[in-house]
C-alpha cells in the first residue's frame, strides 16, 4: 500500500484557561492578526498557517494537537485502519502515547510550500479553487 508523504504542519492548537487572557498575552509577545473566532476559540494568523486557541481547563487533557499536512489523505485513513488505529472527525486520530493528530490535505488548506521544496520533495501538488481564494485574499498567492 501506497503511503502518504508529509508535506508539512498546517497548525498547532492550544488549550488555554482564559482565551481574552491568551489572547492578550500573545498580543504582547508578537504582531497578531486573529484569523477568526468562534465561542470558546480563536485562530491566530501566521501566514499560511495558523495557532488555535480553545478555551477550557488549561491544564492539559483538552484540544492540544497538531495538524499534519499531507499529499494523500485518504491513504493515511487507509494505513490508521491497517495498523488498528481508530480515525474520527474528518480525519483525526490518538497516537498511543497520547498525541492526538489532525491529518489535512495539502490541496485544501492555506498552508502552501514553495515550488522548489515541493519538487525537492518529489512532489507535484496543486491547491483547490477554495484554498488558493483565501491565499489570493491575503496576497500569499497570484
Amino acid at each position: 500500500m501506497a503511503r502518504a508523504r508529509l508535506v508539512g504542519i498546517n497548525h498547532v492548537a492550544l488549550e488555554v484557561g482564559d482565551l481574552d487572557a491568551a489572547l492578550e498575552l500573545y498580543g504582547r509577545l508578537f504582531d497578531l492578526k486573529l484569523r477568526g473566532r468562534v465561542p470558546g476559540m480563536a485562530f491566530v494568523d501566521m501566514g499560511d498557517q495558523f495557532l488555535a486557541l480553545a478555551e477550557g481547563s488549561g491544564g492539559g487533557g483538552g484540544p492540544d494537537h497538531f495538524g499534519l499536512v499531507v499529499d494523500d489523505r485518504d491513504a493515511v485513513r487507509a494505513a490508521l485502519l491497517e495498523a488498528g488505529l481508530q480515525p474520527h472527525g474528518n480525519l483525526r486520530f490518538t497516537d498511543p502515547w497520547g498525541n492526538e493528530v489532525e491529518v489535512v490535505e495539502y490541496g485544501d488548506v492555506q498552508f502552501m510550500k514553495d515550488e522548489r521544496v515541493l519538487r525537492g520533495m518529489g512532489l507535484s501538488l496543486e491547491k483547490t479553487d477554495d484554498a488558493l481564494a483565501e491565499l489570493r485574499e491575503k496576497g500569499l498567492a497570484d
